[in-house]
Parts: structure tokens; sequence; C-alpha cells
């Protein structure tokens, strides 16, 4: 039998055993719930700082951390920057369209590369006095001319016969003018712009007693029916020949024959003929060049000397 101090000792020692292992439970749960819910909500707020809204990439600074690749959008995403008006005004007045810059009306240069001292579209100034004309031919070797109309120019403007056949147009200054075709060579003193006008032109502008008026001149392209003709000089042969060229509308420039080699330029003398003093490419093709550069190429012209032989073409009218 146990005494009643015994089962009191007993009591005592359930009792502790009872209240050691509820504080060992609470202990154990406080520390779970330290160990486990504590970090859950630190791991939650760094997650939630690790994540931030779509628009904090904008305002992110390298000073926060170096951005991933994909935060970074492609070069060829970026959009490239609006031109302003003023922009567009420049680059269009830097690269101008065709419509921008009207081409000039086509017109004959005041220049060409062809023509001598007579050029077109140039008026020139001088002196008109006259000469008996006679039949009409004269230095250019033209023969004798179907109306008299015609003028010799000063030997300067003559030029070694480059103004052979040239239509001038004579101004006078009382308002008078005369188109003649030029056929002769005024010799000195005839001064460079003097022309020597036939007495039959000179008495359209003003009385022959008068015999010396100031006038201003220029090149013409008059209207024409008449076409080229070409004629062999006289002596000429399959081993020399002379060849000059009749009624151009324009004054002639060059005249070329064909040989084996090609074509081939003639020199001009002062009487209007242009040689080919070793015979090549007589008898055969021949090139004709105006001023204006045109070129009219002549076959079929037999070499008969003395012979003007028509063609049926003419150059262009300016």
């Amino acid at each position: 039998m146990k005494t009643a101090r015994q089962a009191a000792r007993q009591r005592r020692q359930r009792r502790r055993l009872v209240l050691g292992t509820t504080l060992a439970v609470t202990a154990a749960g406080v520390l779970a719930y330290l160990v486990m819910g504590l970090p859950g909500r630190e791991a939650e707020a760094g997650h939630a700082a690790a994540k931030p809204v779509a628009g904090a990439k904008v305002r992110t600074t390298p000073t926060t951390g170096t951005p991933s690749a994909s935060a970074t959008p492609p070069a060829t995403s970026t959009p490239k920057p609006k031109r302003t008006p003023k922009a567009a005004e420049k680059t269009r007045a830097a690269r101008p369209s065709a419509k921008a810059t009207p081409r000039p009306p086509r017109t004959a240069p005041t220049t060409p590369s062809l023509a001598g001292r007579i050029r077109p579209n140039t008026p020139y100034t001088g002196v008109a006095t006259a000469y008996e004309a006679a039949d009409g031919n004269g230095a250019c070797l033209f023969g004798p001319s179907p109306d008299l109309m015609i003028a010799a120019m000063n030997t300067t403007d003559y030029e070694t016969s480059r103004a052979c056949g040239a239509y001038v147009l004579v101004r006078a200054a009382n308002g008078k003018s005369i188109t003649v075709r030029i056929t002769n060579e005024c010799p000195l003193p005839c001064a460079p712009g003097q022309i020597d006008l036939s007495q039959q032109a000179f008495a359209k502008l003003a009385d022959l007693k008068v015999g010396r008026i100031p006038i201003t001149w220029q090149l013409l392209s008059p209207s024409t029916s008449d076409t080229i003709s070409i004629r062999y000089k006289t002596g000429s042969s399959p081993h020399w020949c002379g060849i000059q060229a009749i009624g151009h509308r324009n004054p002639v420039a060059r005249l070329e024959v064909r040989t084996g080699g090609g074509w081939r330029q003639l020199p001009r003398t002062e009487y209007n003929y242009f040689l080919s003093d070793s015979g090549s490419g007589c008898g055969g093709s021949i090139r004709v060049t105006d001023i204006y550069g045109e070129q009219l190429t002549i076959t079929g012209i037999a070499l008969r000397p003395n012979v003007a032989q028509p063609t049926g073409v003419q150059f262009a009218r300016h």
C-alpha cells in the first residue's frame, strides 16, 4: 500500500511532466512559426522587389543594376525621329526633281564650236559701202548669181572663205533693212564689221550718192526652197580634186570625203574649195557639216569638173 506521501509525490511529478510537455510543444510551435512564417514573408517581399511594374524599366538608371538582354529593346525597334518640315524642305532643296529644273528651250548656241568669227544670234556693227557686182560672181567662185542681192565681206570676217554663202540681214540707221548673200571678199582697207554691198543692195538702204552708211548686221538662216549642189573644180581627177558646196542655207564649216581609212576632212582655200591634193576620196561619198553641227552625207556625185550637181538635200533652218 502506498502511503499518502508517495501518492502526493507522484501527482506532483505528473503535473510537472504535463506542464513540461505543454511548454515543449508550445516552444516547438513558436519556433516552427518563426522558422517557416517569417522567411516566407521575406521571400515574398524580395520577390515583389525583383518584379517591378512595366513602367519601372523606363525610369531605371544604371545605378540600380544592369538590365538584362530581354529588357533592352532591339535596335530595329527604336523609332526613328520624325523629320521636321524644315528638314524636309532642306532635303527637297538639296535634291531637286527633274520637274523642278525645267530644261531650257532649244535655241541656236551663241558661240557654236564650228562657227568662226561670224556667229549666230550675235549683232555686229560697221559700215556699208557699195561696189559694181557685174554678174555677181566673186571670190567665193559660185559663178553668176541669180539675183544681185549679194555682198562682199571684209577680209577679217571673210576668214579664208568661211563666210562664203552666208545670208546676212543688214539694217541701216534709218530703219531700212536688206538680206544679202556673201559671194565675195572686200580686201583691205575694208575694216572688220564692214560689208561692201552690191549697188543694187545698197540702193535698198540709201542713195548711192551717200556712198557710206552706218549699219548693224547679223547672220540669218533663211527660208529657202533651194537644195545644195556639189561642184568639182576645173582640173579635178582621181589624183587631185577641189570640191565646193553651193546653195547651202547655213555656212559650211567642214567638208569631208570617204576614204579607205574613214572620213577625211579636207582643208579649205580662200577661193572656197576644199582640196584633196593626193586624190584620196575624189569621186566618192562627201559629207558636209554646217556651223550648227548638222551633217549631210552625199553619195552618187560623179567626178565631173565644173558641173554643179544637185543633191536634193538642205541644212535645217535655225
